[in-house]
């Protein structure tokens, strides 16, 4: 047989090991971590996140320009969903696109914006609501397009967020929205209807999450660390979910036990990815009787250390089973981090210049890719990350054509798709050799940093002097 038809049947049969082994894995997706400013070694927060999705879908990038709109624009999304009035001007943005078949995905995708507001998600199915009060259908994919379009802080991402909640109610069972920007990491948790509760990430903390409810005591009082919907605690008592130990005082109220649904309380796959995320990300062995929201650190937290947890399969731990790589880590027992589903992974590096923001990049599972560095204020998103303009993508988001999905070389999505294809069945194999060739592009990037900044600083200052 010659070497093409070779490679096309090895893809074949590597496609085939991917969608088997795909039936077994927890729909239940997506890690993110968020390191407070005072910790992080870099001086501003840090955002880390793996988008982690089933199915069949393609992931393309954006840069989508401001805009003015007209006065009396409807944004309309999903089919039977809220239309939300259009602001008058909207932001820069760079988004991140999981495009999948009709309808389109309306829980996914990963935002920042000009002035360095960044949204990513991850699911938390389910809550306890069964009784939701929705305005027209209520509100689900737009909340995170809206408030990169419209807010220039995250704690003002997380207000306009608040207000469409308030208004039209949330369309979905359950999900936290990290609202991130150099100063301040946010994560605000939504029940159906009307109920969410946003905590602000204490600057001396890191937190993660892994798809169940996190945020614990709620100090409805302490509105620099708290927005959340009036009736929070006062709706749970009565729908009979929390019952105060005395009466009036709320002290022991617990978000995530009121109200996550009792069978998604504390899953095993999501209490393992929380713990170990947590270990690597301190270092250290925690074990918490309940994990909490956030914990405090006085180690200083790297970008490495984000990528660390991201890329991680729990290595050197009991709960690796691979049993030295023999067989692939995204098809075992135990819900790894960087999973079979990981289609994505970004670490950001906030700056105090937005346009200087680094968005460290990974296309599919960080374990094989490298993180890349894109900067926030490019003009454009590299050549071969999208073949469709930010206004058709918008578009047909909810409808995008059979022809979007063909398989083509000349796009990033399928390469690194093919590299994770070959890699996979002879994962022990490759990853030492694909491991050295990352930590040598890595490196060399990180190397060359501060020269290539300080050059484009030098440019970018000129530039503005001139006009």
């Amino acid at each position: 047989m010659n070497r093409g038809f070779n490679r096309s049947l090895f893809c074949v049969s590597a496609l085939l090991f991917f969608c088997i082994a795909m039936v077994a894995l927890p729909v239940d997706a997506c890690e993110t971590i968020i390191v407070g400013k005072n910790i992080s070694a870099t001086g501003e927060v840090l955002l880390g996140h793996n988008e982690d999705n089933g199915g069949r879908l393609v992931m393309l990038q954006y840069k989508v320009p401001r805009m003015k709109h007209q006065s009396g624009e409807i944004i309309t999304l999903e089919n039977g969903k809220a239309q939300i009035p259009q602001a008058e001007e909207t932001w820069v943005y760079t988004w991140s696109e999981t495009r999948s078949p009709s309808p389109g995905e309306s829980f996914s995708d990963f935002f920042i914006n000009e002035w360095g507001v960044a949204v990513a998600s991850d699911s938390c199915l389910a809550s306890k609501e069964d009784q939701p009060q929705l305005k027209d259908g209520g509100i689900g994919y737009g909340i995170r397009g809206l408030v990169a379009e419209r807010a220039k802080t995250a704690r003002e991402g997380v207000e306009i967020a608040a207000e469409l909640l308030n208004t039209y109610g949330y369309s979905a069972s359950g999900r936290s929205y990290q609202i991130v920007d150099k100063n301040e990491g946010w994560m605000l948790q939504i029940v159906n209807g009307k109920h969410f509760v946003a905590e602000r990430i204490a600057d001396d903390a890191v937190a993660v999450i892994s798809n169940h409810y996190t945020i614990r005591a709620v100090d409805l009082n302490d509105t620099d660390n708290f927005i959340a919907s009036p009736d929070l605690i006062t709706y749970a008592i009565d729908r009979g979910w929390y019952r105060p130990a005395v009466e009036n005082d709320y002290s022991d109220f617990d978000f995530a036990k009121a109200y996550q649904r009792a069978d998604k309380y504390n899953i095993p796959f999501n209490v393992l990815r929380h713990k170990h995320g947590l270990d690597i990300i301190l270092g250290a062995n925690t074990n918490f009787a309940e994990l909490p929201f956030a914990v405090k650190s006085d180690k200083k937290i790297s970008i490495n250390d984000v990528k660390n947890v991201l890329r991680s399969h729990y290595e050197g731990t009991s709960d690796d089973l691979t049993n030295g790589y023999q067989t692939s880590p995204h098809f075992t027992n135990n819900r790894v981090i960087c999973t079979a589903l990981t289609q994505e992974s970004i670490v950001v590096q906030f700056r105090e210049n937005p346009d200087f923001t680094v968005i460290w990049h990974a296309s599919g599972r960080p374990c094989i890719n490298a993180y890349v560095p894109w900067y926030l204020g490019m003009l454009d998103v590299p050549a071969g990350f999208n073949w469709i303009s930010p206004q058709a993508g918008m578009d047909t988001h909810f409808n995008a054509a059979t022809e979007d999905f063909n398989y083509d070389s000349k796009h990033a999505w399928w390469v690194f798709q093919d590299l994770q294809n070959i890699a996979d069945p002879q994962y022990g194999k490759l990853i030492n050799e694909i491991h050295t060739t990352i930590r040598q592009m890595e490196t060399t990037w990180e190397k060359n940093q501060s020269m290539v900044e300080s050059k484009a600083q030098a440019l970018y200052q000129q530039n503005r002097t001139n006009g």
